[in-house]
């Protein structure tokens, strides 16, 4: 049996489309509340209270200094261990990935408000606005525009990260093109081009339009 065969036997490709939409659904998930619990840690890195932003900014370094892939452990085996609570991976997967997400998504935040000229915000609060309005009216808005960008290489880095899901037993994209090959390793020996270059593409073709876009919104917002 030749290896592209492989893709089109039984359900195979149909097996492969499925495990990438597991991928995508942990990303999209992931993002949606990173980006909600971002704005919040953004907003709270900016306060006067010393204290609230110590404790953001050692959140912040956790999380950067700690390998995603090391979290994921800890949330799958370490909460059941020390809990009794049993998580799915999937779930494990959406806490983790949020709790990044959350970190990567703070600091975007914090900078695109830090991007807003200092003299916007004396002038909202010259009109009368309180602190809530200064942010929701004038300064939301204006941070948005350098904002989405870098919110779409989050969300493609997500994306692509989503692939250590697999170690904790989640049947996702990488791990279903593992089963199909361990399936096929002595009919077909050169599946796993194959199987991995269509994964590949499936990765592309989601990603690629992402990266355009996200190249677009920043010449645009270069040029204004």
């Amino acid at each position: 049996m030749q290896g592209y065969e492989v893709l089109f036997q039984g359900n195979n490709f149909l097996r492969l489309l499925g495990g990438l939409w597991v991928t995508v659904r942990i990303a999209l998930i992931s993002i949606v509340f990173s980006i909600i619990l971002g704005i919040f840690l953004g907003t709270a890195m900016r306060m006067k209270n010393r204290a609230v932003r110590a404790v953001c900014r050692v959140y912040l370094e956790f999380v950067r200094i700690m390998p995603q892939l090391v979290l994921l452990f800890i949330a799958f085996f370490g909460i059941v261990k020390l809990t009794g609570i049993s998580l799915d991976g999937e779930t494990a997967s959406i806490i983790v990935f949020t709790i990044w997400g959350t970190a990567e998504m703070g600091d975007l935040v914090r900078s695109a408000f830090s991007s807003v000229p200092k003299h916007q915000y004396e002038s909202a609060e010259a009109l009368g606005l309180n602190k809530f309005s200064v942010y929701l009216y004038v300064i939301l808005p204006q941070a948005v525009r350098s904002l989405i960008p870098n919110l779409i290489n989050l969300s493609m880095r997500m994306i692509q990260t989503t692939a250590f899901v697999s170690l904790i037993g989640v049947t996702e994209v990488l791990k279903v093109g593992k089963q199909i090959i361990d399936a096929n390793r002595y009919d077909a020996p050169n599946a796993a081009l194959w199987v991995y270059g269509t994964i590949f593409l499936m990765y592309f073709v989601i990603c690629f339009p992402l990266s355009m876009l996200s190249r677009q919104l920043a010449r645009k917002i270069k040029r204004s």
